[in-house]
């Protein structure tokens, strides 16, 4: 005999992420990393605290830095998400990848894909941003392994390189 207590409540979820719909069957209290890795097997979007603490997890909903750990995919149906994996365009890296790539700001890479959607986050808000609003847009993701030059830098250059500068 099944206990009514123990069954887990599942709904079928239509979530569109990096501009393709995906149907899952996905009970209703896993959050959007979790769907993310475990059920769509994108797994740029990281583990961290999964307290929204460390930005590791961010991916943008409608263009909005979001902490996935936080984020319930029932709510979020039928809006863009854009995970890590949807930054490059037709196998071509987004000129933030490139940047960070160039110019050593990431170490371990832990933390690099949410700062990553973060910094574009704040590009296709703000194509010239300054030093402080780059500090400001990040200030959110943190790193354990840089003291963070190199990465405001390659955001420095990504933003100089789409302006055409």
């Amino acid at each position: 005999m099944s206990n009514p207590a123990r069954e887990i409540h599942k709904e079928l979820l239509r979530l569109r992420v990096n501009g393709e719909t995906h149907e899952v069957y996905v009970p209703v209290h896993k959050t959007l990393l979790e769907v993310l890795r475990e059920d769509l097997n994108l797994t740029g979007t990281k583990h961290g605290c999964e307290l929204g603490e460390c930005g590791t997890c961010t991916v943008l909903v409608d263009g909005e830095p979001v902490l996935s750990c936080l984020a319930l995919p029932i709510e979020l149906q039928d809006r863009d998400i854009v995970t890590v994996e949807g930054l490059a365009e037709r196998g071509v890296p987004h000129p933030l990848q490139v940047a960070v790539a160039e110019l050593g700001a990431a170490q371990c890479g832990y933390c690099t894909p949410g700062i990553l959607v973060a910094a574009k986050s704040l590009l296709d808000q703000n194509p010239r941003p300054t030093l402080d609003e780059i500090k400001e847009a990040l200030a959110g993701n943190l790193c354990r392994c840089t003291g963070y030059v190199k990465i405001l830098e390659a955001v420095e250059l990504a933003a100089s390189r789409m302006a055409g500068d």
